[in-house]
């Protein structure tokens, strides 16, 4: 039972310590801030504990001054005492009071030039009020505005969304014919260059079948006047003359019969065999054009476009009505922030504010008048005692005789010490209010600028004003308790001031977005969502498109049953390597020649000669002529056709299969497998499309944080109040006090440098008086032969003589 009635203690007991603990740390808090304070204004109680005493002693000194020199005492009896040094001494204090009179009139001048610069400066005042109210005016004025502008620029984006919509054609259906024809365009241009392989190869047989006749008729022609011209030699050789073996006759008919055998052509042409079968398998191929069916297969493919406008017509619509509600909603985002009414009830507030700004006016005027008056009379003050100085120095300097003696000291001088001492009289009476005020407008004042001031410059106010805790013991920020019961938002005096120091929109400069999110409302993933569904029923099929068909495929396959391989490009090829004849006829008749001239005169030596020129006619008429006109092009054109048709020939099944393979690969991609390809781009198209709905509401978030209803007019208001408090009236009120200030502490030497210098310029009523004989040590005549003796005046007994 104990042990319950202690567990039920332990939570009030913890509670109470809690308690105390937390009134212990704001004690603590507390005392820490009160000592801070009090070493921070150390210097200002002082300072004004020596103004007061200042201003209390002074008058109780000069009374007490005044007393004394009515008993003749404190410089008050009327005689001075002779001295050397009283030039010097003379000179001195006149130059020390002049100084001293000096740096009060400077004083004086800036406390007067204080107190007309803040008279002035007052009057700019209405300027800097009447500028933040019109800026105020223009921020509620311009703020309904500038939201209609950010809804306005809906359409742009709508209009662009159109855009592309209307070119679905070309942004979606082009993607897809690029990314396909990465396949489809190298399988269509292998069969184009199959068709002009066939019609390259039906060119090369058509040359080989025409040179191989043409060479076939020349060399025929050749081949029979050789062999005449070879039966002729041979039946001139069967001569009588050549019966003998053993002569030389005989010797020659043997090597040229002999020799006949090199008399025919070297290559036979006519053993070739012809491509003629090849060739007309080859233009029954070309029967059918390759060409043909191939552009239908690309036309096809290129209306990819068109068939993707057709098929995607319903999204196209479904994006458009999704358009058109989207509007809406961003039309409704001004209507659910109540924009307008909030700023009519600014803008009535601002009215009415600036017409009890301006109904302040007259009483602040007055009121500074009264300042004015009541400054310019303390300056007068100092004034008046600066006139006493200046004309007692002035008088003083320009009556006074060197050679007169005290007592006979001229009316000017005379009048310059008593204006001095009329000085002193009114230092004394008013010292003590001079110093007074001097000392309440330093307290007052340096407090200002040091505690508000200079803080705000700093911005260390700002950390003071967001002390957590400071205004409501239960809040952390007293800005965000005040506006959204929510203490612990972080808005700070500092930060609201930096946003709207930088001109950035008064939604992110309050948090305006714990009233009206509008990141909500103008959720970029909700349109999102809505875009990606309609864009889900994008099928788009290409199934329709033939690239190649069956009478192309088989166009190919029948190429390479032509036969092109079946030809002996070897028999062809060694055919073109050889000559046109055995050996050469022009030299072999000179040879002739030569030999028949070794013979003697008679028919066989004519046979012999006519033969060979018959063999140098042959050359000149056939075999050149074959060489250089005919065989030479003739075996350029067959060499290089027969060399083309036994590379077409090569691997031709190979060849073919690879092409048909492609555009069957290619076929097979666009009827079965472009799906991928279609949602990947269509993909690309909605990211687009969605993109300019993200652009355009990240926009208008960012307007609003940055652009729209612009805060620099609130910033403004706190540097008019810093500039009216600090600029104006502080800096006017410490140069003020400043000024006054040193005047007052200055009427202290003048005080005493002006009852000095007086003596030097009153008329004395005794004076020191010397003997003719003795000038050292001086006499003193006793006092009842003064006046027998002396009856200017005579100097007091020496203390012996009392």
């Amino acid at each position: 039972m104990d042990f319950l009635e202690i567990g039920k203690t332990i939570p009030t007991t913890l509670a109470t310590l809690l308690l105390c603990c937390t009134v212990c740390v704001r004690v603590c808090v507390c005392v820490c801030v009160c000592v801070q304070v009090i070493y921070y204004e150390i210097g200002f109680v002082v300072c004004a504990a020596l103004g007061l005493l200042f201003a209390v002693l002074l008058p109780i000194v000069g009374l007490l001054f005044c007393m004394c020199r009515c008993c003749d005492n404190c410089g008050g009896e009327m005689h001075q005492r002779q001295r050397k040094n009283a030039d010097c001494q003379r000179g001195l204090l006149t130059t020390l009071l002049l100084t001293t009179t000096f740096i009060i009139t400077a004083g004086v001048l800036c406390a007067y030039a204080a107190n007309q610069h803040l008279s002035s400066q007052l009057k700019n005042m209405r300027r800097l009020v009447n500028s933040n109210l019109r800026d105020l005016h223009t921020f509620a004025n311009d703020t309904p505005a500038q939201i209609d502008y950010l809804i306005s620029q809906y359409g742009t984006a709508k209009e662009q969304v159109l855009c592309d919509l209307d070119n679905v054609g070309v942004l979606l259906g082009g993607k897809i014919h690029d990314e396909l024809g990465k396949e489809v365009r190298p399988a269509l241009d292998g069969v184009l260059n199959m068709a002009g392989v066939m019609r390259d190869t039906k060119e090369a047989l058509e040359n080989v079948s025409v040179t191989l006749e043409t060479l076939q008729e020349g060399t025929g022609k050749l081949q029979f006047n050789l062999s005449v011209v070879r039966a002729g030699l041979s039946n001139a050789l069967s001569d009588p003359a050549c019966a003998d073996a053993l002569s030389v006759t005989g010797d020659i008919c043997q090597n040229i019969r002999s020799s006949l055998a090199q008399l025919e052509i070297s290559a036979n042409y006519s053993r070739l065999p012809g491509v003629t079968n090849q060739l007309n398998k080859v233009n029954d191929v070309l029967r059918t054009d390759l060409s043909l069916s191939v552009q239908k297969g690309l036309v096809a493919f290129n209306d990819t476009p068109t068939m993707v406008t057709e098929q995607t017509r319903n999204v196209a619509e479904g994006v458009r009505n999704l358009l058109d509600g989207i509007g809406k909603n961003i039309s409704s985002f001004s209507k659910q922030f109540p924009i307008q009414s909030s700023l009519n009830n600014f803008t009535v507030m601002i009215s009415h504010t600036h017409s009890r700004i301006e109904d302040y006016y007259p009483e602040i005027d007055q009121i500074d008048f009264y300042r004015w008056i009541c400054c310019i009379a303390l300056c007068c003050m100092v004034v008046l005692i600066l006139a006493f100085n200046f004309l007692g120095l002035l008088c003083g300097i320009l009556g006074f005789d060197r050679h007169a003696s005290p007592t006979t000291r001229g009316c000017v001088s005379n009048t310059g010490g008593n204006l001095l001492m009329a000085g002193v009289g009114f230092s004394f009476l008013f010292s003590w209010l001079l110093m007074g005020v001097v000392t309440a407008t330093f307290l007052v004042g340096g407090n200002v600028e040091k505690l508000v001031c200079e803080p705000f410059s700093s911005r260390q106010l700002f950390k003071v004003l967001d002390t957590p805790h400071l205004v409501n013991p239960t809040w952390r920020n007293f800005i965000p308790g005040y506006l959204y019961n929510d203490p612990d938002m972080d808005l700070t005096v500092e930060n609201l001031y930096s946003n709207c120091k930088e001109n950035r929109g008064i939604y992110s400069a309050l948090h305006l977005d714990k009233v009206f999110n509008v990141s909500a409302l103008l959720n970029t993933s909700v349109y999102t969502k809505e875009v990606s569904q309609k864009f889900e029923g994008v099928r788009v099929d290409l199934r329709s498109i033939i690239l190649l068909d069956a009478e192309g495929k088989q166009n190919l396959i029948s190429f390479t049953e032509t036969g092109i391989g079946e030809i002996n490009f070897a028999a062809y090829l060694e055919e073109l390597n050889k000559g046109v004849t055995r050996v050469d006829l022009l030299s072999y008749a000179n040879n002739l020649d030569a030999q028949a001239d070794q013979l003697s005169r008679g028919s066989l030596q004519t046979s012999l000669k006519g033969h060979a020129n018959t063999l140098r006619q042959i050359h000149s008429h056939q075999v050149l002529s074959l060489q250089q006109s005919m065989v030479i092009s003739l075996f350029n054109t067959l060499n290089q056709s027969i060399r083309f048709l036994e590379r077409t020939a090569s691997d031709l099944s190979n060849k073919v299969s690879e092409v048909v393979a492609a555009v069957d690969a290619a076929q097979f991609l666009i009827s079965q497998n472009a799906t991928f390809v279609v949602n990947q781009e269509t993909e690309k198209y909605k990211q687009t499309i969605i993109g300019y709905f993200r652009q355009y509401l990240d926009w208008i978030k960012t307007s609003l944080d940055m652009e729209v209803a612009t805060c620099k007019p609130l910033s403004n208001i706190m540097d008019t109040a810093d500039i009216l408090a600090c600029s104006f009236l502080m800096d006017s009120m410490n140069t003020f006090w400043f000024g006054l200030g040193c005047s007052t502490l200055f009427l202290l030497p003048s005080i005493i440098l002006s009852v000095r210098l007086a003596k030097f310029y009153r008329r004395m009523d005794t004076e020191d008086v010397y003997d003719d004989i003795e000038t050292i040590p001086m006499k003193t005549i006793p006092t009842y032969d003064t006046m027998t003796r002396f009856p200017r005046a005579s100097a007091p007994p020496r203390q012996a003589d009392w």
